[in-house]
């Protein structure tokens, strides 16, 4: 892997925290953080998804401002991942996510108070904007879920704040991937290995997903990026290449050992959708198939990575090499359970 090319710095990942380190994403940084020896400690509400990262974990709600602001401060950190947030789509108000408003206050709060942070990356997410709107700038939003609207207003929270000891940035992960995911990419995964994966007809789909591991390398380098480059900027988080949906799910078939990827006609498809959105409304929170997922699986969904190439370099793993790293780390991780 060639270094980028953007001036040095010295390292700000002496000592790390990650808010929401029991998350998908939040487990993979803290894991890549440990494979290199460094500090680390994962605050979160929820014990960790890999149970080796038991020995780095400290229950905290980012709701409880003077807990979350104490073990900040006894640990120390020179910089935080923060990942904590509620991120599923079944709150109805903002209210219902209030760990992503008033808890990114809190930790806000508890970072000025702890003057060893040089630097604090702020993830949001791809849904401050509806699948397929391309916003002409950081600041172009177009929420349609209380949850998307919640991240955009904790990202204009954050571009708000005076003086501010510490650099920052924010990240918005996109479609992303890989081992210790869940739903609704884990599901995409199984429903493939087991042929109840059906691509709408002839539809060709492309879009910007990023395997986990890209992801985790991208945010580490903006970590590490001298303050010039990086401090008050904003940036999706995926693989630069995007992916053709029917290509993906041949890659992960192929790598299972599965049959081929069938196709059905996209009105079949749209019917099964309507089923599983009566099931929603009947209580059963994850159906395999709904019209928001539907719509989401025929959208093109392509991201501008406003310049992230050039503070990363190339990117370490290719879609196949993805695929087949999680496909190892699903066939030798415990089973999930079902929502």
């Amino acid at each position: 892997m060639q270094a980028s090319e953007t001036p040095s710095r010295p390292s700000v990942e002496s000592r790390v925290i990650v808010t929401g380190g029991s998350g998908f994403i939040g487990t993979n940084i803290v894991q890549a953080l440990r494979d290199e020896g460094i500090p680390v400690l994962n605050l979160d509400e929820k014990p960790p998804r890999n149970p080796a990262h038991a020995d780095v974990f400290k229950r905290v709600s980012l709701l409880d401002a003077p807990a979350l602001a104490r073990e900040i401060r006894a640990f120390a950190p020179s910089c935080i991942y923060h990942m904590g947030a509620r991120t599923d789509l079944h709150g109805t108000t903002l209210e219902d996510y209030a760990a992503n408003i008033a808890g990114l206050q809190n930790l806000i709060d508890a970072c000025r108070q702890t003057p060893s942070i040089q630097r604090v990356i702020f993830a949001s997410s791809r849904l401050v904007c509806q699948i397929g709107y391309r916003p002409k700038d950081e600041s172009d939003y177009n929420a349609t879920t209380p949850y998307g609207q919640s991240k955009v207003e904790g990202e204009k929270m954050v571009r708000a704040q005076n003086g501010l000891p510490f650099d920052w940035a924010i990240v918005r992960p996109t479609s992303i991937w890989g081992p210790w995911f869940d739903i609704p990419y884990r599901t995409f995964f199984d429903h493939v290995h087991a042929g109840r994966y059906f691509h709408p007809g002839q539809l060709s789909v492309v879009k910007s997903f990023g395997y986990v591991g890209n992801s985790v390398f991208q945010m580490r380098r903006i970590m590490e990026a001298p303050t010039q480059v990086v401090h008050g900027r904003t940036y999706y988080i995926g693989d630069y290449t995007p992916i053709d949906v029917k290509q993906f799910a041949d890659t992960i078939s192929r790598a299972f050992g599965s049959s081929p990827v069938r196709s059905l006609p996209l009105p079949l498809l749209r019917l099964a959708a309507k089923a599983g959105d009566l099931l929603q409304t009947l209580g059963y929170k994850e159906p395999p198939l709904t019209t928001f997922r539907i719509n989401n699986l025929c959208t093109n969904m392509l991201h501008d990575f406003w310049g992230l190439d050039a503070v990363t370099g190339p990117l370490p793993f290719s879609m196949p090499e993805g695929v087949m790293r999680t496909v190892e780390w699903m066939k030798s991780a415990p089973q999930r359970k079902e929502a």
